[in-house]
């Protein structure tokens, strides 16, 4: 009897033993913060492999550093910001763009930079009169959502005939980015242009 007793002492022990190690969580398991950040790892020079493996496709009109698209009447696609500094430091945009470029020029304004400046108020009455005059180019959106930003790079990225007239840094740095777009800014009470080829008789400041 004493031997039986102390076989199902043994048997209770091991089987006690048996389940510490299996509630005992294995190197393996994904739950582990070291397993966690492995995996993150892994999954993130996937994705750096993959973004290698694309390769961005540029317009045909570019040829170099030049866009061909680009030529008098020159179409200069303008932001909420350009046309509201422009008022507040009294300066006519087209005038100010003629001189800039030495040629003809048509601003023009997408459905996206027009709603954002109703939405802005009484204060931008003025720059909503400004826009309505025929010489402006007033350019239908027919993509989601109504940001003006997002609306400038879709439509300089899909047509490069435009410049950007811009004095948003954020904006800027984005427009850096796609290749033959140049960007009129302000600077000394007058209207500069930024990547712009020397062909077309730019002033370089």
């Amino acid at each position: 009897m004493a031997g039986g007793k102390k076989k199902s002492n043994m048997r209770k022990v091991v089987a006690a033993k048996t389940s510490l190690m299996k509630k005992m969580i294995s190197e393996k398991d994904p739950r582990l913060k070291s397993n966690v950040e492995a995996s993150e790892k892994a999954k993130a020079e996937a994705a750096k492999k993959e973004e290698a493996k694309r390769v961005p496709h540029y317009s045909s009109s570019l040829f170099y550093t030049y866009n061909m698209n680009l030529g008098p009447p020159f179409r200069i696609l303008l932001d909420t910001n350009f046309i509201n500094f422009s008022i507040k430091n009294k300066m006519d945009i087209i005038d100010c763009a003629v001189k800039c470029l030495y040629a003809k020029c048509i601003p023009c304004i997408s459905e996206c930079v027009v709603g954002e400046l109703e939405k802005l108020g009484k204060k931008y009455k003025v720059a909503l009169k400004i826009i309505r005059d025929p010489r402006y180019q007033i350019l239908p959106c027919l993509h989601k959502g109504t940001y003006a930003d997002d609306c400038i790079i879709e439509r300089v990225t899909q047509h490069k005939c435009y410049i950007v007239g811009t004095c948003d840094k954020d904006l800027k740095r984005r427009i850096r980015k796609i290749p033959g777009v140049p960007i009129m800014y302000m600077s000394n009470h007058r209207y500069s242009i930024e990547r712009m080829p020397d062909a077309y008789g730019a002033p370089r400041l």
